[in-house]
């Protein structure tokens, strides 16, 4: 029974979190005259000592205690004395740990948030150096139209920026002290919840005690972003791995995050990308987990609330630990501009400029749609481009063309005429690069 519903065994992840709540409120218990001068003095030492024996590796974790608030508890107790005893005034494990879990996030958000801007950058560096590599760019996997490699890394610079507001969205809500709701119903001790979340950062206080203690919105809300950052680094993590393929040929990846193969000795294997795209299964599922845990329970604290810390905590270890690898990686990528234009010259990727050629001819784009196609598979059956085709025989499609089109289907022409704001135009690129170091730097 006590191995059943203990949780030591993952929530010692909240100790210093706990330390920094309860501190708060012994200061604004003693601020209120609810307990002495002298048992607020006794509190901050004890916890004090008890937090240096935590961060050295010293503290002797019970099983017996059940969690990381009785554990602190009966170690301040043994420490203080009596002082000890009366740190619970005026609050509950519920209200406790609900605070604990806010503390411990609103941290982990703010070190997510310098993670992924430094994968940003990461990805701004490389874009950089990239603004007139041109490769094929992609719908439903087949060859649309041709793109820079630094538009394809911008887009994923794109994903990220939301991400970030996500995440700087969800720290408001998190940033809410539910500590003074106590059990369920508030204190009838005449404590100053708004002087305690002044003690501790917080915005503001949780404004119904029954909310307060079995709210798990934030956790809920934590964990979507996560999915939402996890699945844009699965979907780039799927193009390294088809970009690295022979097939593509378009990067490399540096070897310290590939590995061999057991018996292939040719084998160069993404195992990072790939664990990425896996993790990111691992994720969303907590965010099931998490939805699931709730949607049942009645107000207001349930022990069923103890299993949001498992979730949660990996969460944000798997988000550390990928955003922190997956910066390094992209540092580490070589790119082959060479495969990726090859490849752009499949495809027939400048297709859609021929018929906007012709548009801009005055030919109704319905019409130049299908004097393309016919233009397209006549180079099919000829085995060349679009551009090999002489002029004559274009022309046999549409009287239109004139000896101008060539300008229009080449690769350069085709990203040198999307000269609006998002496209693919090289300056328009290193334009988007920049604006988006500026934002960072804010």
């Amino acid at each position: 029974m006590k191995r059943y519903t203990a949780s030591i065994s993952f929530d010692h992840k909240l100790a210093v979190f706990d330390i920094q709540g309860s501190l708060a409120h012994a200061q604004m218990l003693a601020a209120c005259n609810i307990i002495s001068s002298q048992d607020l003095k006794d509190i901050q030492r004890g916890l004090a000592q008890i937090e240096n024996e935590i961060i050295a590796g010293e503290f002797a974790w019970s099983v017996d205690l059940e969690d990381v608030h009785l554990n602190i508890e009966k170690r301040l107790t043994a420490l203080v004395g009596d002082a000890g005893k009366r740190l619970h005034t005026g609050r509950s494990r519920n209200d406790q740990v609900a605070t604990d879990v806010r503390l411990y996030l609103r941290h982990s958000i703010d070190d997510l948030l310098g993670l992924v801007r430094a994968l940003q950058i990461a990805l701004l560096d490389l874009a950089e150096n990239h603004t007139n590599t041109i490769m094929p760019g992609f719908t439903h996997l087949q060859v649309a139209q041709p793109v820079s490699f630094a538009h394809h890394l911008m887009a994923y610079f794109e994903m990220l920026k939301r991400d970030t507001e996500r995440l700087h969205d969800c720290r408001k809500r998190v940033n809410r002290l539910p500590l003074g709701a106590a059990a369920l119903a508030g204190t009838s001790y005449p404590i100053k919840r708004e002087y305690v979340a002044e003690l501790l950062g917080f915005d503001g206080v949780c404004e119904n005690s029954l909310d307060a203690v079995s709210d798990r919105d934030f956790a809920i809300e934590f964990t979507a972003c996560g999915a939402l950052i996890m699945t844009h680094l699965s979907r780039f993590s799927e193009e390294l791995i088809l970009w690295m393929s022979p097939r593509f040929g378009f990067i490399d990846i540096a070897d310290r995050f590939c590995t061999g193969s057991s018996i292939m000795p040719q084998k160069k294997n993404p195992d990072v990308p790939e664990l990425v795209r896996g993790k990111t299964g691992r994720v969303n599922g907590h965010l099931v987990a998490l939805l699931t845990l709730m949607k049942g329970q009645p107000l207001a604290y349930n022990k069923d609330n103890q299993e949001d810390k498992e979730p949660l905590f990996d969460t944000v270890e798997t988000l550390t630990q990928t955003l922190r690898i997956y910066a390094d990686m992209i540092g580490g990528i070589t790119v082959k501009p060479e495969a990726m234009r090859n490849a752009a010259l499949q495809g027939y990727a400048t297709a859609t400029d021929l018929a906007d050629y012709l548009v801009r001819k005055s030919l109704p784009f319905r019409d130049a749609h299908e004097a393309v196609a016919l233009a397209v598979r006549f180079a099919e059956q000829r085995g060349c481009d679009l551009g090999d085709i002489g002029l004559a025989e274009l022309q046999q499609f549409s009287a239109l063309i004139g000896e101008d089109v060539y300008q229009v289907l080449s690769l350069e022409g085709s990203l040198a005429s999307r000269n609006h704001t998002g496209g693919t135009a090289p300056n328009q690129v290193a334009s988007a690069i920049a604006k988006a170091r500026a934002s960072l730097s804010k």
